[in-house]
């Protein structure tokens, strides 16, 4: 059996009427046992069987009374749950079109290297987050975040994230203190069931010196001269213990190298076993978004994948 008729036997048993409110959905299934009683009616031409009553025309009359009352009701319902939906789409089409902005516009890709990004969200909007900030001295500041859950409370985290990043990258950042400010500020201002990992990371223009911290997040790859190194946690999710510490360490980008930061949707997207090995040849083999977006299996995509790809090309002078 193919996908398609699988798809649609499934749509063919599934009770819509579960997504409406309770009270529309009553109303509905009013609307549907009124219609059931007045086809069953019509069929033992009694509105109270056994008893035939009423007589003649006036059965039908009721039945046909009856039918439509269902009808309405029906009709009733399905019309509000339209415009809910309708004002559902129209909130969060206004909710991507803000995201959108703040994903960086246009980033200032230093002398020496080469920057390419991508964001795609699984639903309209989405929790993933990246932003590419530039700081003064010939230093860049790198994030990346994936908020925990999908769609509309996940992306307002993610919003909430970006300006914290945004208030918090200091001309002199830390980026370990970045990290604890922001975990403390989401174990006090968001749910318990809410968290993000993270990985924050300043680029050195001139020696190609890398800082981070990565907090709880899939380890970016850096690779290059025939070998590759992931950037592994140095601490625990955001949004966890406001006490939680976090680490800074060093790495080098030496000319021809890369750096790849993403999120978990883009190996849960590649399936088969070792995502992050396979991510790892197709940066030493073609060192691309291409590259790595071939990976990904349309089948298994059930996240948002966000990428940001860093490449040195060569020395400045």
């Amino acid at each position: 059996m193919s996908a398609r008729i699988r798809r649609a036997l499934a749509y063919a048993v599934y009770d819509w009427t579960r997504e409406m409110p309770a009270a529309t959905r009553a109303l509905a299934i009013a609307g549907m046992l009124i219609q059931g009683y007045a086809i069953w009616s019509g069929i033992s031409r009694s509105l109270i069987w056994p008893a035939i009553w009423p007589p003649g025309a006036w059965l039908f009359i009721a039945v046909i009374l009856l039918y439509f009352v269902g009808y309405f009701m029906q009709n009733a319902a399905l019309t509000s749950e339209f415009i809910r939906k309708t004002q559902l789409e129209s909130e969060q089409t206004a909710a991507a079109q803000i995201q959108r902005t703040l994903q960086p516009e246009r980033i200032e890709t230093p002398a020496g290297y080469d920057i390419q990004t991508s964001y795609t969200p699984l639903r309209a909007v989405g929790g993933d987050y990246f932003d590419v900030i530039e700081l003064p001295g010939g230093r860049t500041l790198f994030a990346i975040a994936d908020v925990s859950g999908k769609g509309m409370p996940a992306a307002l985290l993610a919003a909430n994230t970006q300006a914290l990043v945004r208030s918090l990258a200091s001309p002199d950042v830390d980026v370990p203190a970045l990290a604890q400010r922001i975990n403390r500020h989401l174990c006090r201002h968001t749910p318990g069931n809410r968290f993000a990992t993270a990985v924050f990371l300043v680029l050195d223009h001139a020696t190609g010196a890398i800082v981070y911290t990565n907090a709880g997040h899939n380890p970016p790859i850096l690779s290059g001269s025939g070998s590759s190194a992931m950037l592994e946690p140095t601490g625990m999710a955001l949004g966890w213990f406001e006490d939680a510490a976090y680490a800074a360490r060093t790495l080098s980008m030496t000319p021809g190298s890369s750096l790849l930061l993403y999120t978990d949707g883009l190996p849960d997207a590649m399936g088969g076993s070792d995502p992050e090995e396979r991510l790892r040849a197709a940066l030493m083999a073609t060192p691309t978004l291409a590259g790595v977006t071939a990976l990904v299996d349309p089948r298994f995509n059930d996240d948002d994948v966000t990428m940001v790809l860093v490449r040195r090309v060569h020395v400045l002078p």
